[in-house]
């Protein structure tokens, strides 16, 4: 049986308040956990335990216990209905795919998260519109850069779009300018390197830099 969330008034409003969406491929269950705690400490509420993690369900739940509200939490690389209806059950509210695949959109909206799938080429973001997803995933947004989004901009202007892949803190605010709804960081943000040794204040002091480069950036879009 699938389990619902209750539906937002308005679905984006948390992503767009978070931002900055970490995208964790954490090498254990612990570092994930770990890495979490020195994102949210970084000021980084946004994350994203893709299914890469393992025990990516328990590392869910125990981030949802631990920090509660604080998290704007979510489930990435998405790849099958069972991963889905999981994820939601132990605790998030968005999910994330790579790519776009009917029967799955379909399984991931039944949950009621907010959902997010991926796309690159005008025809992939088309494909993604017509199954009704909340949030295009640009992936992997470093192929076209910047100039590609302001691009997709064009016949796309109403289309909430996530870059991801290439999101930098020096070019953060140059992707939120060209008019994404958030972005999602991954290695930049949080370093396999850093996570692998447990060097969880580099990863703290990264997250608040990429939080003062996502108020900026917001401030200067008022």
């Amino acid at each position: 049986m699938t389990t619902t969330t209750a539906p937002e008034a308005d679905p984006l409003a948390a992503l767009r308040a978070a931002t900055v969406v970490a995208v964790l491929r954490a090498p254990s269950a612990e570092a994930g956990i770990r890495a979490t705690a020195a994102l949210i400490a970084g000021g980084v509420t946004g994350i994203e335990i893709t299914y890469s993690t393992p025990d990516a369900a328990a590392v869910i739940r125990e981030v949802r216990a631990q920090h509660g509200d604080g998290v704007y939490l979510g489930a990435g690389t998405v790849l099958d209905p069972g991963q889905a209806v999981e994820a939601v059950e132990a605790g998030v509210q968005f999910l994330v795919s790579p790519g776009t695949e009917a029967k799955l959109a379909a399984v991931m909206l039944d949950t009621g998260a907010t959902v997010l799938s991926g796309a690159l080429t005008p025809s992939e973001v088309m494909a993604t519109l017509a199954c009704g997803v909340h949030v295009v995933k640009l992936f992997p947004a470093s192929l076209g850069g910047v100039a590609y989004l302001k691009a997709l901009r064009g016949p796309f202007p109403d289309v909430a779009i996530v870059p991801t892949g290439g999101v930098t803190v020096e070019n953060l605010g140059d992707w939120l300018a060209a008019g994404a709804v958030a972005v999602g960081a991954g290695s930049d943000l949080c370093p396999p390197a850093a996570m692998s040794t447990g060097d969880w204040d580099t990863i703290t002091a990264t997250a608040r830099r990429y939080t003062a480069a996502a108020q900026l950036a917001r401030e200067q879009q008022r």
